[in-house]
């Protein structure tokens, strides 16, 4: 996927939110570190450093939710990184994906207040999740 699709596609995914814009997607890419996995209709851009590992953002099509994209994308990443953990955040407000991300073995290990900006002017909570993973590369346990 270029840019510019990841661009349309996390506009359309985060709607009525800001979407990431393609020259961020495009510095992003770029960038040493990350990786960028994709399924027809999604994609998870990843940053991998030191031993940990974070999800920078997942985005499926709305039309396409529901039908295992996000969860592929999630076992892709954890079976290809190579890391002691994982880390990610999650609007607290977003019942789906805590959910998703629950169901991969992450845990709740803090709140950032008030860190998303919302559309309506009003900020929903972070959730910090994590999971511990075996460093080799494609072992995804423990989940």
């Amino acid at each position: 996927m270029t840019p510019s699709v990841l661009a349309q596609l996390h506009k359309v995914a985060f709607a009525p939110e800001r979407g990431w814009r393609a020259d961020e997607f495009d510095t992003l890419c770029a960038s040493p570190h990350v990786d960028l996995f994709t399924q027809n209709n999604g994609f998870a851009l990843t940053r991998t450093v030191a031993g940990e590992t974070e999800l920078l953002t997942l985005a499926v099509h709305p039309e396409y939710r529901r039908r295992g994209i996000a969860d592929a994308l999630l076992k892709t990443w954890l079976v290809s990184v190579e890391a002691d953990a994982a880390f990610l955040d999650v609007a607290a407000d977003n019942e789906a994906a805590h959910a998703l991300y629950v169901k991969h073995g992450f845990a709740v290990t803090g709140r950032r207040t008030a860190y998303y900006a919302r559309a309506d002017g009003a900020n929903a909570d972070a959730l910090l999740m994590r999971r511990e993973l075996t460093r080799r590369k494609g072992a995804e346990s423990p989940a």
